[in-house]
C-alpha cells in the first residue's frame, strides 16, 4: 500500500493555511487538533444496545466474559482496553486518581458511577491498538449520543457495530452522519450472522440505507462476524477449533484492526482534514451568500430583514430573562458545589480524627504529610467537579437562548469569546500571579489558585461548547508543619484542634475560590452570549448592505462585484476539491475483507 503521509500532510497544511486566512479562530482550533500527538492508535466502538458490541470485543481479544455482556445502560461510563497484566482501574466523577476494582460488570453498568474504566489485558490485539467501548453510552438514544460523540473525538478510527436481526435504525444513521464529521476511517461490523441465515439481505439493506442517508459510507466495507462461534472456539478441541474460527470470521476483523493501527499517523492526518472540511463547507456557504447578494433578490432581502428583526426583538425582550436565568442557575450550582465541598471536608475530618484516636508515635508524626496529600486530592476533585458543573450550566443556559440551528451557527463564536472573556476577567486582589494565599491567625497557610496546580484545561460538552477551567491547588504550607510539631507531639487533643483549624481554613479558602470561579463563569457566559447575538446581527446587517449596494450599482459595478464574489467562491471550492481528493485517497487506508479485496 502507498504511504499517504506526505500527501495528507501537504493537504492538511494547505487547508489550515486557507482556513486561518479567512477565519483565524477556526484556524487556531484546527492547528491545535493537528498538534495532538498520537501516542497509541485507538479504535472507538459504538452501536445501539443489544447489537453484540461487548461480545464482539471479547471475541476480538479472545477473552470470553472480559467486557460485561447485556449490561444495563449506563449514562457516562466507557471501557478502555489497553495492554498489560489482567486488571482494571476506575475513575470516579471528581476523582484524580484511579482505584483498582474487581467485579467489572457492576462498575460498567453505572452502579458505582464510574466515569471511565481502564481494563488491562495481555491480549495479542492490544499490542497494536487500544479499544474504547461505551457500554450503554454506545446505545444511540438521544440521552447518550453526546457522550458517544465525545468518545469519537479521541478515535483514530471508528468501528460501528450493527447486527443481522434488522437493518440500521434512524438514530444509528443520524449518529453516523454526526460522527463522520469527527473521524475519517470507519469500519463496519455485522454481528450475529450465525443466528440469522438471512444476514446477507440485511447487509444489502444497510448498504442501501447508507446510500440514501449517509452516502459517504455507501461503499464502505462490512465485516460479517459471529462472536458466539469465536467464543466456542476458545474451549473447543483442536479438530473443531480451526473450523469454528474460520466460520466466525473474527480473524479477518482482527487483522483489519492491526492494519489500521499501522496506519495510525496517516489516519490522524485524515481526521484533521475531515474536521477542516467542515470549516471549508461553512466558508463556502458564506461565499455563496455573497454571490447571491449581488443578484439583489428582493425575496432574499425580505427573508434576511425578517430574520434580523426577529433576532433583534428577542434580544430586546428576552435579554433580561437570559440574564436572570444565568444568575439563578449560577447561584444554584455554586450552592451545590459548596455543599459538596462541605461534605467532602467533613469526611476528611472524620477520617483523620479516627487516625488521631488510633495512631501512635510514628503514625502521628506522618499525619501532616498524609493530610497534605489529602488536601491536594480534594483540590483536584473540586477542579474536575467544576469542569463538569460549568459545562452543564453553560449548555443549559445556551439551550434556553438559542435553538439547535442557531447554536450550531454560533458555537464557534461562543467558544472564541468564552476563552477571551475568561482570560480577560478582572484580576482579584492578591491574584496577580494567579495564586491566592490565605493565612490564618495561627500561621497555617493554604494555596488555592486559578493556575496553581493543574494549569488550564478545556472541557467539551455536547460536542460543541468549550469552557476553559483552570485547576485549583491546595496544600499544607510550611507553617502548618511547624505548628503541628509545636502543638502536638503526642497530645491527641492538640492534634484534633490542629486538624480542625487546618480543615476550617481549607474549607474557607476553597469556598471563596468557588465563589470567584462562578463569578468568572457568569461574566464570561454573559459576554459570550451577548457577543454571539451581536455578531449575528452584524453579519445580517452586512449581508443586507451587500444586497442593497448591489441593487444600487449600475451594470458594470454589479459585474465587478459578481466577479469578486465568484472568485472567492471558486477559491474555497477549489480548496474543497483538493481536500476531497486527499480524503478520497485516504479511503484506501481502511481495510476490506479478503473476499472483497479479491
Amino acid at each position: 500500500m502507498t504511504d499517504l503521509t506526505a500527501a495528507l500532510d501537504t493537504a492538511v497544511k494547505d487547508t489550515l493555511a486557507y482556513v486561518r486566512t479567512h477565519d483565524p479562530d477556526a484556524g487556531a482550533e484546527l492547528a491545535e487538533l493537528r498538534r495532538r500527538r498520537l501516542t497509541r492508535p485507538q479504535v472507538v466502538i459504538v452501536g445501539e444496545t443489544k447489537r453484540g458490541k461487548s461480545s464482539l470485543i471479547n471475541a476480538l481479544l479472545g477473552v470470553p466474559g472480559l467486557s460485561p455482556v447485556d449490561a444495563a445502560v449506563a449514562t457516562a461510563t466507557y471501557l478502555q482496553f489497553v495492554p498489560g497484566q489482567p486488571g482494571a482501574r476506575a475513575w470516579l466523577p471528581g476523582s484524580a486518581e484511579p482505584i483498582v476494582i474487581d467485579g467489572l460488570a457492576g462498575w460498567a453498568t453505572g452502579e458505582q458511577r464510574a466515569r471511565r474504566i481502564e481494563v488491562t489485558h495481555p491480549a495479542p490485539l492490544l499490542r497494536y491498538v487500544s479499544l474504547l467501548d461505551t457500554p450503554g453510552v454506545g446505545g444511540l438514544d438521544p440521552a447518550h449520543t453526546a457522550v458517544a460523540l465525545a468518545a469519537v473525538e479521541r478515535a483514530t478510527a471508528l468501528m460501528f457495530v450493527a447486527d443481522a436481526s434488522a437493518p440500521l435504525s434512524r438514530p444509528e444513521l443520524d449518529f453516523l452522519v454526526a460522527a463522520s464529521e469527527r473521524v475519517d476511517a470507519v469500519v463496519f461490523a455485522l454481528t450475529k450472522v450465525d443466528a440469522y441465515p438471512g444476514w446477507r439481505r440485511i447487509l444489502d439493506d444497510n448498504k442501501a440505507l447508507l446510500q440514501a442517508h449517509a452516502p459517504r459510507f455507501a461503499e464502505a466495507a462490512w465485516f460479517a462476524v459471529s462472536s458466539t462461534l469465536a467464543e466456542l472456539a476458545v474451549d473447543a478441541g483442536p479438530d473443531d477449533q480451526a473450523a469454528l474460527i474460520e466460520a466466525s470470521r473474527i480473524a479477518e476483523l482482527q487483522h483489519a484492526l492491526v492494519e489500521l493501527a499501522g496506519r495510525g499517523h496517516q489516519l490522524q492526518l485524515a481526521n484533521v482534514l475531515r474536521a477542516a472540511r467542515g470549516d471549508l463547507l461553512r466558508l463556502e456557504s458564506g461565499a455563496l451568500d455573497r454571490v447571491r447578494a449581488v443578484e439583489a433578490d428582493p425575496a432574499r432581502t425580505a427573508q434576511l430583514r425578517a430574520e434580523r428583526a426577529a433576532l433583534a426583538a428577542r434580544k430586546r425582550t428576552e435579554s433580561r430573562q437570559w440574564t436572570l436565568l444565568l444568575s439563578t442557575e449560577t447561584q444554584r450550582a455554586r450552592v451545590e458545589t459548596v455543599g459538596h465541598l462541605r461534605t467532602r471536608i467533613a469526611a476528611v475530618q472524620q477520617d483523620f480524627s479516627e487516625r488521631i484516636d488510633t495512631g501512635r508515635g510514628e503514625a502521628l508524626a506522618q499525619l501532616p504529610d498524609q493530610l497534605d496529600a489529602e488536601l491536594q486530592a480534594v483540590a483536584v476533585q473540586l477542579s474536575e467537579r467544576l469542569e463538569e458543573t460549568f459545562g452543564l450550566l453553560g449548555e443549559k443556559v445556551l439551550a434556553s437562548v438559542f435553538d439547535d440551528k442557531e447554536r450550531a451557527e454560533m458555537l464557534g463564536r461562543l467558544n472564541a469569546t468564552l476563552r477571551h472573556a475568561m482570560a480577560a476577567a478582572p484580576p482579584r486582589d492578591g491574584s496577580a500571579d494567579n495564586l491566592l494565599i490565605a493565612l490564618s491567625a495561627g500561621g497555617i497557610a493554604f494555596m488555592a489558585g486559578r493556575g496553581a496546580m493543574l494549569g488550564a484545561s478545556v472541557l467539551a460538552v455536547g460536542g460543541g461548547l468549550l469552557i476553559p477551567v483552570a485547576g485549583i491547588g491546595l496544600g499544607l504550607a510550611a507553617g502548618g508543619y511547624v505548628l503541628y510539631r509545636r502543638r502536638v507531639q503526642t497530645d491527641r487533643q492538640q492534634a484534633r484542634i490542629w486538624l480542625r483549624d487546618v480543615l476550617g481554613e481549607a474549607r474557607a479558602a476553597l469556598a471563596d475560590e468557588i465563589a470567584n470561579r462562578f463569578t468568572d463563569l457568569q461574566y464570561a457566559l454573559s459576554v459570550a452570549v451577548d457577543d454571539a447575538v451581536e455578531k449575528r446581527l452584524r453579519d445580517l446587517d452586512a449581508h443586507i448592505a451587500e444586497i442593497d449596494a448591489a441593487a444600487a450599482e449600475d451594470a458594470a459595478g454589479r459585474t465587478r462585484r459578481r466577479a469578486a464574489a465568484q472568485q472567492e467562491l471558486d477559491g474555497v471550492r477549489a480548496r474543497l476539491r483538493a481536500a476531497d481528493a486527499a480524503l478520497s485517497q485516504a479511503r484506501s487506508l481502511t481495510p476490506v475483507p479478503h473476499e472483497e479485496d479479491r
